[in-house]
C-alpha cells in the first residue's frame, strides 16, 4: 500500500483577512514531492485556512491514489489535535471542515503529528504565495485566484463545508426552502444548496434512474472561506464575488455549467408545507405539469442542455422526465441532489410547527448542526452530501451543460456557495417553483453564477 505524507499550512493577513492555504504531497518511500496545491481564499481567520490546506492536502493525495495511508504534518496544534480526537471542536466555522477532513480516507488510513513551523517551509511558502494573491482584490471586492498545483495537472480547491442554514425569514416564503446546507467544493470545483418544504411528482416513464458518469475525485472546495467576525465578518464575506466568466484566462476552457431547476408546484407548494425527502413524495399537481411543460419548451430554445440529472424524489423524477421528453435525452437519477428530511415537520406548515415544537424549530434556524424534531436531517448533514454530488457531476460534465432538476436546498445552497456568501445569505433568497438558476465552474476551480431565479418562462 502506498504511503503519502501531507504537509499543509495557510493563514491569513488580519485573523480575519485575505486568506490563503498551501499543501504538499510526498512520497513516503522516497520522500519525493508528487504534488503541491495551493489557493487564496478571500477573506478568512488562519484556523479556517489552516483547515482548507488540510483538505486540499488530503484530497489531493485521495486523487493520487485513494487506496493510500496518509501521515499528515502540520504546525498548527489547533488542527493536529481536533483531528486527532484529542480536543473538542466548538467553533461552528471548524465543524463541518473537520468532518469533511475525516470523510476523505478512511480514519484507519490518517495520522496526525505536530511539527514546528521551520519544518513546513514547502507548505508555509505556497500558503503565502496565496495569501499575496488574496490581497489582490479589486474595488469590487474579487479576489483573484492563486493558482493551484498539482502533479496530475489538477487543480485541486480546498473543499470548506461553510455551514448555512436556509428557510425564508417569513418561514418558508416557498414551501421547499426551509433548509440550508454546509459544503465543500471540488478540485474540479463545485457549489450545494437550500432545502424546501415542498416535494413533486411522480417518475416520468421516459424517466429511466439510471446514474450519470461519476468521478471519484473527492476534491472540493468553496469559492471563499468562512470567518469568525460577527456581524462585521459575515458583511466582509457577503460582499466577497467569484471571478466571472470575463475575468477567467482564455486557456481555463469551457466551464461545467449546472442549470438548475426547481422542480414544479405539487398540492403542498402553494400551501407552503414542509415537504423533504421524509414525508409522502407527492407528485406534481396539474399546474406543477404545466410549468414543467413551459421551462421544456424554454430549454428546448435554448438548445444547451446536454444532459439531464435528476434528486430521486417523485416531484423531481416527474419534471425531469417532461423537460428531458422534450429534449430527446434520458435521466440520470443522483441521491445527493434531494431535498432535507423534514422529520416529524413534513406536511406541515411553518406556523404549525411553531405551535408544535417552537424550541426545536428555533434552535433548528440558529444552528444547521441541529436536526428537525424525530430526527431529521441537519443543514450540515445535508450540505456535504450536496457538495459531494456538486462535486461528482462537475467531474463528470466538465465543458458540458448539464440541468440538475432539484430542490430549494440543494439550489440555494449552491448558490450561497459559489458566491462565497455567508449562511444567513440563504434566508435572503427566494426560489419560485420551476425556476432557472445557472453557476459555471471553471477549471481554475472559480465558480460564477450567471442566473438565479428566473420564471420569464412561466409567463
Amino acid at each position: 500500500m502506498r504511503e503519502f505524507i501531507v504537509e499543509a499550512d495557510g493563514g491569513s493577513r488580519g485573523n480575519p483577512g485575505p486568506a490563503g492555504y498551501g499543501a504538499v504531497v510526498i512520497d513516503a518511500a522516497t520522500g519525493e514531492t508528487v504534488a503541491e496545491a495551493n489557493e487564496s481564499i478571500g477573506v478568512a481567520t488562519n484556523n479556517v485556512a489552516e483547515y482548507r490546506g488540510l483538505l486540499a492536502g488530503l484530497r489531493t493525495a485521495h486523487s493520487l491514489d485513494p487506496t493510500a495511508t496518509v501521515h499528515v504534518r502540520m504546525d498548527s496544534k489547533l488542527v493536529v489535535e481536533q483531528m486527532s480526537g484529542r480536543w473538542k471542536i466548538k467553533h461552528p466555522d471548524m465543524k463541518p471542515l473537520a468532518l469533511e477532513a475525516s470523510r476523505v480516507f478512511p480514519a484507519d488510513r490518517v495520522t496526525y503529528e505536530w511539527i514546528p513551523r521551520e519544518r513546513n517551509k514547502h507548505a508555509d511558502r505556497l500558503a503565502n504565495e496565496a495569501m499575496d494573491a488574496a490581497g489582490a482584490v479589486d474595488a469590487a471586492g474579487a479576489v483573484d485566484a492563486a493558482r493551484p498545483v498539482d502533479a496530475a495537472g489538477a487543480s485541486d480547491r480546498a473543499s470548506a463545508s461553510d455551514t448555512a442554514g436556509a428557510s425564508d425569514t417569513a418561514g418558508a416564503a416557498d414551501s421547499e426552502t426551509t433548509a440550508a446546507s454546509a459544503t465543500t467544493a471540488a478540485s474540479t470545483k463545485a457549489s450545494a444548496a437550500t432545502p424546501n418544504p415542498n416535494s413533486t411528482a411522480n417518475p416520468n416513464s421516459t424517466s429511466p434512474s439510471t446514474s450519470p458518469p461519476t468521478s471519484d475525485s473527492s476534491s472540493a472546495g468553496v469559492s471563499g472561506g468562512a470567518d469568525s467576525g460577527g456581524r462585521a465578518g459575515a458583511d466582509r464575506r457577503a460582499a466577497r464575488a467569484v471571478a466571472a466568466p470575463g475575468w477567467a484566462p482564455a486557456d481555463l476552457g469551457a466551464p461545467a455549467t449546472l442549470v438548475l431547476l426547481r422542480h414544479g408546484e405539487t398540492p403542498l407548494t402553494p400551501q407552503k408545507r414542509f415537504s423533504g425527502s421524509g414525508g409522502s413524495d407527492p407528485s406534481l399537481s396539474d399546474v406543477g405539469r404545466e410549468q414543467a411543460r413551459r421551462v421544456a419548451e424554454a430549454l428546448a430554445r435554448r438548445g444547451t442542455v446536454q444532459a439531464v440529472v435528476a434528486s430521486p424524489l417523485a416531484r423531481t423524477r416527474e419534471t425531469a422526465g417532461i423537460v428531458a421528453a422534450r429534449l430527446g435525452l434520458d435521466v440520470h437519477v443522483d441521491d445527493g441532489l434531494r431535498e432535507t428530511d423534514f422529520g416529524a415537520w413534513e406536511g406541515l406548515t411553518f406556523g404549525e410547527v411553531r405551535e408544535r415544537h417552537p424550541e426545536d424549530l428555533n434552535a433548528w434556524l440558529a444552528d444547521p448542526a441541529v436536526e428537525p424534531t424525530g430526527g431529521g436531517e441537519s443543514f450540515e448533514t445535508a450540505a456535504v452530501r450536496i457538495a459531494a454530488a456538486r462535486d461528482r457531476l462537475v467531474a463528470a460534465y466538465a465543458g458540458r451543460t448539464v440541468l440538475l432538476v432539484t430542490h430549494v436546498t440543494p439550489v440555494k445552497t449552491l448558490i450561497r456557495l459559489a458566491l462565497g456568501a455567508p449562511p444567513e445569505a440563504l434566508f435572503r433568497m427566494e426560489l419560485s417553483a420551476a425556476s432557472l438558476s445557472t453557476v459555471a465552474y471553471y477549471a481554475d476551480g472559480n465558480a460564477s453564477v450567471r442566473l438565479f431565479n428566473d420564471t420569464s418562462h412561466l409567463r
